[in-house]
């Protein structure tokens, strides 16, 4: 069984889609800890309702962000990291100890909308401006280039008349993003990947 720690920055959404799906009982892992890098993020507020230990590590400003975190994830043995709306970018000692064992979830069908910059509603912004068709979200291993890992699963979600950023955001949570990572969570931690 993999020791998980999820990394969050907000609501937690993605979060709660790995906890419904572990409660199936079909994922050979447990979430050890639950991170943000902010205090009082609705996310901390799901984990403590799963009974699943939290932490806050400011990043604002704290120069031994990455001690500091890296420190915690080996004191709790963790398997593997899940980057779930983590708004943080992770370097140094963090990608070497823990290389290919860090995933996240992004907004778009890499390589598209993605890269330094591109979180968020921007990513939806952008897409939208740009006038593609299909949009979606990519699970792909955390490298030092932002969005540059190897794509482990994404999906397509149509873009429809009158999409604002806002509910193209959530049709891409509801339809990509809730499915894939706790599916990714699934394959890595039954070894089918």
């Amino acid at each position: 069984m993999l020791n998980i720690a999820v990394l969050v920055s907000g609501s937690g959404s993605n979060l709660q889609a790995i906890i419904d799906e572990m409660k199936k009982g079909e994922i050979n892992g447990k979430i050890v800890t639950v991170v943000s890098n902010k205090p009082d993020v609705y996310a901390l507020k799901r984990a403590e309702d799963n009974n699943i230990p939290t932490k806050v590590i400011v990043s604002k400003g704290n120069n031994d962000f990455d001690k500091e975190l890296l420190s915690h994830l080996k004191e709790l043995k963790v398997d593997l990291i899940v980057l779930a709306g983590f708004l943080c970018i992770l370097k140094g000692d963090i990608l070497k100890e823990y290389s290919n064992k860090i995933i996240n979830v992004h907004p778009s069908l890499i390589p598209s909308f993605c890269g330094d910059g591109f979180y968020g509603l921007k990513v939806h912004e952008a897409a939208l401006n740009y006038g593609v068709k299909v949009t979606g979200a990519t699970v792909h291993f955390v490298n030092e280039i932002t969005d540059g890992g190897k794509i482990i699963i994404q999906k397509a979600v149509y873009i429809k008349e009158g999409d604002t950023p806002e509910i193209l955001q959530r049709r891409v949570m509801e339809e990509a993003e809730w499915k894939i990572l706790p599916q990714a969570v699934k394959m890595i931690c039954n070894g089918g990947l």
